[in-house]
């Protein structure tokens, strides 16, 4: 039986993406252990566990996660008045599929992207 998922995305540094996710989407990090090469970091009921790639190209980065929320409004809100930048073709908007979502790149081109269902 499946209980869980972690994606693993790549980063090129670990300090800059770490800064990111912490300071600008409100994670932590888990546990105690500082490996030199992997990154895990969670919030709420989320991890997301990261893999150094220096080599890699962010224009050809297809790594991407649909991450479910509620309360998908404030949290988006949240972010904009921290000033994260938004994808340009992913603002808050309500689809067709009845998920409000929206996108955004971190700073290795990732494509995360927040869903609700409404």
């Amino acid at each position: 039986m499946l209980t869980d998922i972690h994606p693993k995305l790549p980063m090129r540094d670990k300090s800059i993406t770490r800064e990111y996710y912490i300071e600008k989407l409100g994670f932590e990090n888990l546990g105690t252990s500082n490996y030199p090469d992997y990154l895990m970091l969670v919030k709420d009921n989320i991890q997301i566990h990261f893999f150094l790639f220096k080599n890699l190209n962010p224009l050809e980065n297809y790594g991407q996660v649909y991450l479910r929320c509620n309360n998908i409004d404030g949290f988006y809100q949240s972010l904009l008045d921290q000033k994260v930048a938004i994808h340009p073709n992913g603002k808050l908007k309500l689809k067709p599929w009845g998920q409000k979502e929206f996108s955004l790149l971190d700073p290795d081109n990732n494509l995360l992207t927040f869903g609700e269902t409404i």
